[in-house]
């Protein structure tokens, strides 16, 4: 099996409404405890605003710097991931497209190195 990251984008800005948001994220329940009954899921969070991460970098000759905010501007961030096992990516993508019907957002789906078994 090899292991695939399903990455959920979201725009920055507003988090939208309850009422809008919460028949979103019953969904994504619903799909993780089916990922679950296929023995695919393997962990998944959301994350926090980009607004709140913090970027360090190394300079050649060792001076590090730490920087508030994201790496990268940008109107879209990662915004939480689903990390799942798939025996290929057709599956990982029959997955993924759940994810993408369920939240309307761009999802982005990649294996990690040396992942397969």
């Amino acid at each position: 099996m090899t292991q695939y990251m399903i990455g959920m984008y979201q725009p920055d800005g507003v988090v939208p409404p309850p009422e809008f948001l919460a028949p979103v994220m019953a969904r994504l329940g619903e799909l993780t405890e089916e990922l679950r009954a296929a023995d695919a899921f393997v962990f998944g969070r959301g994350l926090t605003d980009a607004s709140t991460a913090t970027v360090v970098t190394a300079e050649p000759g060792g001076e590090v710097h730490v920087t508030s905010g994201p790496y990268s501007e940008g109107p879209e961030h990662l915004g939480g991931f689903d990390i799942i096992e798939a025996p290929d990516l057709d599956t990982a993508l029959g997955w993924a497209r759940r994810f993408a019907e369920i939240t309307g957002l761009p999802i982005e789906v990649r294996a990690f190195a040396g992942s397969s078994g």
